[in-house]
């Protein structure tokens, strides 16, 4: 254990919930009994690691959070195994992504030992709440926010980070099923030198005019195009965007403008070790056009912690529509769905030592 949590406090709650029925979980919407807190103040560092019964937080009304957006969070799961174990699943990338954002917009930075410690102290504690349907996991959202009372704008002197757990079922209720993507030409999520590659909610915040404009045309969700030209294919939704060319998959370059996500670089290894060609390059929304005109576009799928991966049938750009792989998922988004579940769930060997089992 890192050695600031050797003096983790634990307070039990006095009023346990119902657990939900595992067959029936949505995503989001059901809490276990208990979080993580550790506080930050300027000076003394990080202090006071404790969990504790799941609950209102209390802010002053001008805690800095409320009013200039110093906030950072990311997600990951617990999976249940069929011997009763559970299974993080590449903990320690979240950890540096945490790091990576905190820097971004002036959080202090977060030991990344205390970050996996305190996310395996919290999971044990409350694995009851871990559901064993298929398909389901537990969620969990780490999140640190500025709590210092002030109006002015600096980096906040206090902060606390939070991990609050959830039982789930799939992100999208259609399962597998391939979604239909807006490509979005009006709006951007990201540019050079902006925030792209932090999981900060001031992005997401930003996305959503596009997509309720893009739901109400009857899309799941939206492809992002980069935001200088309105050319170069990005990220779809909140998710990493693969493309397969002519058995080639293409996918955006982290250079800044999107997440460094946990599942697109899981993705690209074993498809590599699969012998399939990733290439990690610009190339243009008129490229995938053009590929689906002379029936080169095999497939379209998005990768991300929530869903996995999410293949994509349909695709809306100005007023050209394709279909893609006539509307049903593909066979690299069904091979490595198959493959990363089964590695995250224990049905598969992890010959990459990615899983860590509590």
């Amino acid at each position: 254990m890192a050695e600031l949590l050797k003096e983790l406090t634990i307070t039990q709650t006095q009023n346990p919930k119902e657990k939900p029925d595992p067959a029936t979980l949505g995503f989001g919407e059901v809490f276990t009994d208990h979080m993580f807190i550790i506080d930050y103040d300027e000076g003394p560092g990080w202090h006071d690691p404790r969990i504790v019964p799941y609950g209102p937080i209390s802010l002053d009304p001008a805690a800095a959070v409320l009013h200039y957006a110093q906030e950072v969070f990311e997600g990951l799961k617990t999976y249940k195994t069929a011997d009763g174990s559970l299974r993080l699943f590449r903990p320690d990338m979240n950890a540096r992504r945490t790091n990576l954002s905190n820097d971004r917009i002036c959080l202090p930075l977060i030991d990344e030992d205390v970050f996996v410690d305190a996310i395996k102290e919290l999971v044990s504690f409350e694995r009851d709440w871990a559901p064993d349907y298929p398909g389901t996991s537990l969620y969990i959202r780490p999140f640190t926010f500025a709590t210092e009372p002030f109006l002015g704008v600096r980096p906040a002197k206090s902060y606390s980070f939070v991990i609050i757990l959830s039982p789930v079922g799939p992100y999208y209720k259609g399962g597998l099923k391939p979604t239909k993507i807006y490509v979005e030409d009006k709006y951007v999520r990201s540019t050079e030198g902006l925030s792209g590659n932090a999981k900060i909610g001031g992005n997401y915040a930003l996305s959503l005019k596009s997509l309720v404009e893009a739901q109400a045309k009857g899309y799941t969700q939206v492809l992002w195009l980069d935001g200088r030209e309105r050319r170069y294919v990005e990220e779809i939704g909140t998710s990493n965007a693969f493309f397969v060319i002519d058995g080639e998959a293409f996918t955006a370059p982290l250079t800044g403008t999107i997440l460094p996500g946990v599942t697109r670089d899981s993705a690209i290894r074993i498809l590599r070790d699969r012998g399939v060609t990733v290439r990690e390059e610009r190339f243009t929304i008129d490229e995938v056009y053009a590929a689906a005109d002379r029936g080169g576009l095999d497939e379209v799928f998005a990768s991300g912690t929530a869903a996995v991966i999410s293949p994509v049938g349909e695709m809306l750009w100005k007023d050209r529509h394709i279909t893609i792989n006539g509307g049903e998922i593909g066979p690299l988004a069904q091979s490595l769905y198959d493959t990363i579940t089964g590695i995250q769930n224990g049905t598969l060997p992890d010959p990459y030592g990615w899983t860590v089992t509590l």
